[in-house]
């Protein structure tokens, strides 16, 4: 672990403590943008021999959150997702990543949902965004990108929604 990884995990461990959830957010995407831009981390972070897929590199059991490295292969597109309860941050650390911000427009009670495209835009290199929690967003790696992601809790272990074309209707 590096110097700048601990005192990354240590400000956002207080800042979480400390402030009200959207400020938060706000700072520790700050914090992580100067992260991403620190050579020792990137290289503890990332090799240019890691496989694709995720690594923890940070876990806080006080506040619960996570830090992931992500080796994201160029082609893949991930379909449109939420968090559940929990928010995430994402920061790109070379390439970019292609986001979608989604509505839904129909009540949450029906069964099927209706997804309406929003805000799209490409993450780049040494670039942060915030994710509240509920907030419905896809990503795209046209590119290799490596790429970090920081969430509130243990995605696997709490609900969360994943739309499918298949079952739910997705306006583009």
């Amino acid at each position: 672990m590096t110097r700048a990884l601990e005192h990354f995990g240590r400000q956002s461990s207080r800042i979480l403590a400390e402030q009200p959830l959207d400020i938060a957010l706000e700072r520790m995407a700050t914090g992580l943008a100067l992260l991403v831009a620190d050579p020792d981390f990137v290289a503890f972070a990332f090799s240019a021999d890691d496989p694709p897929g995720k690594r923890e590199l940070l876990h806080d059991p006080e506040t619960g959150f996570y830090l992931f490295a992500h080796v994201q292969k160029g082609g893949k597109s991930g379909k449109p997702h939420d968090h559940g309860a929990s928010w995430a941050i994402y920061a790109n650390v070379t390439n970019h990543t292609d986001m979608t911000e989604w509505t839904r427009v129909n009540p949450p009670e029906e069964e099927r949902a209706v997804l309406k495209a929003g805000d799209r835009y490409a993450l780049k290199a040494g670039e942060t965004k915030a994710y509240g929690p509920g907030t419905i967003h896809s990503t795209a790696h046209p590119l290799d990108a490596w790429v970090l992601r920081m969430t509130g809790t243990d995605l696997d272990t709490i609900p969360r929604y994943h739309f499918s074309a298949r079952r739910d209707e997705i306006l583009d």
